[in-house]
């Protein structure tokens, strides 16, 4: 029993510990979460201009399309993902954006033949749950500017809106599971797992997410060093993509942590007990 009760009292003391962290960053972590989930995005129009020539010939040898398909698949990506950036750092026109991010994700997720991996497809899977989030945050602040009228409706779309977010985030941790038996990938897996199960359910999901952005980012600069391979050898764009959606990921979990687990969740239905 006193187990027990040293166990709820460490929770609460590492909740505590967050609630404050919260407050002393509410006033930037929303920003600083936007920033990192757009990271991958950012990242990767900037490389369509540095690369467009091998990424137009790529895409005209896998899909023999011909010079121009292969030129407006880049060209739209190019765009797309710039364009959408910016939209969402300046906070305009945040649902196109998102679209716009969502397309990107489709496109690519095609062209590349990413269905057919199955470690990539829950890596946009989960990079699809971030923006997910983005959108519901931009219902949030919607809901905000018309304060005191009637929106279930709105209410009811965004707090979906964070479930399925929140689910679609936790794929990106079964792609870092190991299945190499040592301490230490087992310790690593179980903490994952864990943490994993928690925010599905949106149970200490606050908590649960902080400790979880905490993990991903040291396994991520870690396990995704890419600045430490010399820029001649592929493993560096590899890991240089590894690395970015993963802080999207990261970003996405922020905004949990920002917005809030929503009504579907266990955290909600224990203020109602």
């Amino acid at each position: 029993m006193s187990q027990g009760l040293k166990q709820q009292e460490l929770i609460s003391k590492a909740e505590d510990v967050a609630d404050q962290v919260l407050r002393h960053s509410k006033h930037f972590l929303p920003h600083v979460a936007r920033l990192c989930l757009i990271s991958t995005f950012l990242e990767d129009g900037i490389r369509m201009w540095f690369q467009w020539h091998e990424q137009r010939d790529y895409i005209d040898a896998t899909w023999g399309c011909g010079w121009f398909l292969a030129v407006v698949f880049v060209l739209f990506n190019l765009i797309g993902q710039l364009g959408g950036c910016i939209m969402v750092l300046s906070r305009q026109k945040v649902p196109i954006a998102c679209g716009l991010l969502f397309s990107i994700i489709g496109v690519q997720t095609i062209a590349y033949s990413i269905l057919w991996d199955v470690k990539f497809l829950m890596r946009n899977l989960a990079l699809a749950g971030g923006i997910i989030l983005l959108l519901a945050e931009s219902k949030a602040e919607g809901k905000s500017l018309f304060a005191g009228l009637p929106s279930l409706g709105e209410n009811t779309s965004k707090t979906y809106l964070q479930l399925s977010g929140r689910i679609l985030l936790v794929l990106m941790f079964l792609t870092l599971l190991r299945f190499e038996f040592s301490v230490l990938n087992v310790i690593q897996n179980l903490v994952g797992t864990v943490l994993m199960v928690l925010i599905a359910i949106g149970y200490k999901t606050k908590l649960s997410a902080l400790v979880l952005v905490t993990w991903l980012t040291i396994l991520n600069f870690y396990f995704n060093a890419w600045w430490n391979i010399p820029d001649y050898k592929p493993m560096r764009d590899f890991l240089k993509y590894d690395f970015f959606q993963t802080f999207s990921v990261v970003g996405g979990l922020l905004l949990v942590v920002a917005l809030g687990p929503g009504g579907v969740s266990m955290d909600e239905h224990k203020k109602k007990w």
